[in-house]
């Protein structure tokens, strides 16, 4: 018996939300945290991204450099540099400056 067997390329996972969710929002499970595809309703099966390069919502006063981590501050629906009750969820692939809405972050977890 193989020690392990391909499933699928790991772009995207399934996902089922208990609750109706919108294209882009972000769901985290457990130490993982992925974006949504497209809008699914509650108990619709779907999928979440787990990869990628994805323009997140930021706070206004701060600015990242090309290299920084981020992690997702789940309950401020914001990235920060904040690891301590966070999620990591990548890098930092294009500079954003304090005026900036979001940030550009490829997705490695």
């Amino acid at each position: 018996m193989p020690q392990a067997t391909f499933v699928q390329d790991g772009r995207a996972i399934d996902y089922t939300p208990g609750s109706a969710v919108a294209a882009g929002d972000v769901v985290v499970q457990g130490d993982l945290v992925g974006v949504v595809k497209r809008p699914l309703a509650a108990n619709e099966a779907g999928a979440l991204d787990v990869d990628g390069v994805f323009d997140f919502a930021k706070a206004t006063n701060v600015a990242y450099t090309v290299g920084t981590i981020l992690y997702w501050d789940d309950t401020a629906n914001l990235v920060t540099t904040t690891a301590t009750g966070n999620k990591q969820i990548g890098k930092v692939v294009r500079a954003a400056a304090t005026t900036d809405a979001t940030v550009r972050v490829r997705l490695s977890q």
